[in-house]
């Protein structure tokens, strides 16, 4: 694995609509806390959002977590799709239900565009289901281009998005 000698504070997205949401959810941010070059883990409440992408899906169980890593950024990609395959994550259909989904929204202040990843995550600015929990743990943050959650929040309906 890939490793710094600084630590930068990362956001990640958790999804699930399969097996048991909740648990898949809950169990991830367990096995977050585990990971190799990774501390101080935080996270959102959990929130239930509608489904995106085909229709007739079960609605989604979302929270957003944020931690410490020395990993670069790849090589934490690497660690989230490996705890993703854990959870028997399957990818047949774009958008289609899954076990867990987590997404590496922001990686420090940093923009990344390449082949594998894309930071900030290329939907964060519009998916109620990240910005209203990634507001919640860190309400003072602003992305790489400057912008608020505030401006964020203002921009992104909350509609049927709940915590619960």
């Amino acid at each position: 694995m890939s490793v710094s000698s600084e630590w930068i504070r990362c956001y990640i997205g958790l999804g699930s609509n399969l097996e048991n949401p909740v648990t898949q959810v809950a169990t991830a941010l367990l096995e977050l806390e585990r990971l190799p070059q990774c501390r101080n883990l935080e996270h959102s409440s959990l929130y239930r959002s509608d489904p995106v992408g085909p229709p007739g899906q079960p609605d989604y169980i979302n929270a957003v977590a944020s931690i410490e890593t020395t990993l670069e950024p790849l090589a934490l990609l690497d660690a989230l799709q490996s705890i993703e395959q854990e959870h028997q994550r399957v990818r047949i259909q774009h958008w289609g239900p899954r076990t867990l989904d987590l997404d590496l929204l922001l990686y420090g202040d940093q923009t990344i565009e390449c082949e594998r990843l894309t930071v900030p995550h290329a939907f964060l600015r519009e998916r109620n289901f990240v910005l209203y929990p990634l507001a919640e743990l860190s309400p003072e943050l602003s992305l790489p281009d400057g912008r608020s959650m505030d401006a964020l929040l203002k921009a992104c309906a909350i509609d049927t998005l709940e915590r619960i």
